[in-house]
């Protein structure tokens, strides 16, 4: 393994995962509290989409991921402005970028190792221009979560006291999906699209589970991604198996701690707050 580190495709994957740590880690919180789980899904299904389009007409993995992302968060945030309506339209997405996807792969018969790689992640794929662009894109969401953090946090929490109180939710809610959107799709390259949920919302469950504090919950989720996907990485090199099997082990079991953690904590607090009987 040692000696694996000293290549540079390994490097470069590596400094690629740690900006997509960074980045899921920040937003992971924001997803569960927003319950956009499955809305996660389904932009990286348009990922996936975007990218094996791009790998069709010979074009760059990660611009074409990166579109189809940030079209199907428009679309996301825009149609499904109602919660009636919300799973209705992300099961649609979800399908037709699915399917899209399926027939892209099929009109494209050759680099059939590269079409795997886009469902279940390959680090091999990912050069100095990768990297550019995966931290360009992180840094860009990154500024903007900055900026817009404190209005998106409480409409969050409580969306109707926040459009009482004038927080623009309407333009909140699609500017967050296309935050995700780029997010998840920075994830197709280490952890693949049917897996980027490992990453953009496992690590903000477990951390919900062991602190209320945003703030607390933010900096654990993205302990939690990082250790996630530069842990699944150098664990997979020695077998050379897909990134994906183990980002999304090590990712579960931190959850399976921290359940454990709260579910302690919750008992603790229960019996502390029985009276004792004189």
């Amino acid at each position: 393994m040692i000696t694996l580190l000293g290549y540079p495709f390994v490097q470069q994957a590596l400094l690629a995962a740690a900006a997509l740590g960074l980045v899921s880690g920040c937003l992971a919180p924001l997803v569960v509290a927003r319950k956009m789980s499955f809305a996660v899904h389904g932009t990286a299904e348009l990922a996936f989409t975007g990218a094996a389009a791009a790998l069709l007409v010979g074009a760059s993995v990660g611009v074409g991921a990166l579109a189809g992302a940030v079209v199907a968060a428009l679309l996301l945030g825009l149609l499904g402005q109602k919660h009636t309506e919300r799973d209705s339209v992300i099961g649609a997405i979800l399908s037709f970028g699915l399917g899209v996807g399926v027939f892209l792969l099929w009109l494209n018969p050759e680099r059939t190792a590269n079409k795997f790689s886009l469902l279940v992640g390959q680090i091999v794929g990912v050069d100095s221009a990768d990297v550019l662009l995966l931290s360009g894109c992180a840094l860009v969401v990154l500024l903007v979560l900055a900026f817009v953090y404190r209005p998106l946090l409480f409409a969050s929490v409580d969306p109707d006291v926040a459009t009482a109180r004038g927080v623009p939710t309407r333009v909140l809610t699609p500017l967050f999906a296309v935050l995700v959107g780029v997010a998840t799709a920075l994830g197709v390259y280490t952890v693949g699209a049917l897996l980027v949920l490992a990453l953009m919302v496992t690590p903000g469950a477990a951390a919900a589970r062991v602190t209320a504090s945003p703030v607390r919950a933010t900096v654990l989720a993205v302990v939690f991604a990082e250790v996630a996907v530069l842990g699944g990485i150098l664990l997979s090199l020695a077998p050379g198996a897909p990134v994906s099997a183990f980002v999304t082990i090590i990712s579960f079991v931190i959850y399976l701690v921290c359940r454990a953690i709260g579910t302690r904590r919750l008992a603790r607090a229960s019996r502390a707050s029985v009276p004792v009987a004189a």
